[in-house]
């Protein structure tokens, strides 16, 4: 693999700065700081600049320079709706058409989100992977760019639907039933499953 260009690595460590809040939603990106402090030129910070506002982190306003994209609620609403029917469709496809071992990676991703409740962060990781790997096996890769790049936006949502009291146990018996109907190829019930866990998640975000 050959090693990634100097932009990539800037676009990177913004996108952390980003997701730990070090750059808040709505602040505008400081582009002389940010130079000084990484020891680049501008030419990459730009570059970078410009991948994080394809993704949809950075709002580039004209003669106003960069900003931390901020969501609205009804940003929140349309991410949340274009997940519940991307993820949906990709969960009745696999309930109806994948292989065995993919729905056994599945559980097994599940089982492991189960006992690490305690960790926020690596709980979020692994939700995250659940998600993902179910997008990989249903086998649409433009489905999953599209979702990749929405999962990163909801990144930017402050009142992410997991922070809500109880809301991690609500998630985890609504994967419990998606991983079962899943698992005995029951695509009819995957699909309502999964486009409920997304409601139930814009409900708990709002």
């Amino acid at each position: 693999m050959s090693p990634r260009a100097l932009y990539e690595e800037v676009a990177e460590r913004l996108r952390q700065q980003i997701y730990s809040r070090q750059l808040e939603p709505g602040s505008w990106i400081d582009e002389l700081k940010l130079c000084a402090d990484f020891g680049i030129s501008r030419t990459p910070l730009r570059e970078a600049l410009k991948v994080l506002a394809t993704e949809g982190l950075v709002t580039m306003k004209v003669r106003r320079g960069a900003y931390v994209t901020e969501m609205s609620a009804a940003d929140v609403a349309q991410v949340y709706h274009l997940l519940a029917l991307l993820e949906s469709d990709a969960a009745a496809t696999v309930a109806a058409k994948a292989a065995t071992a993919q729905h056994d990676r599945l559980r097994a991703l599940h089982a492991r989100l189960e006992t690490e409740t305690g960790d926020r962060d690596v709980f979020f990781a692994t939700n995250e992977a659940f998600h993902m790997a179910l997008l990989e096996a249903a086998g649409n890769r433009w489905a999953t760019q599209v979702v990749t790049d929405l999962r990163k936006v909801m990144k930017l949502n402050r009142h992410h639907s997991l922070f809500k009291q109880g809301r991690i146990a609500e998630s985890l018996a609504e994967h419990s039933a998606i991983v079962d109907a899943i698992c005995a190829r029951d695509a009819d019930a995957a699909r309502r499953l999964m486009q409920a866990h997304f409601q139930n998640g814009l409900a708990a975000a709002a």
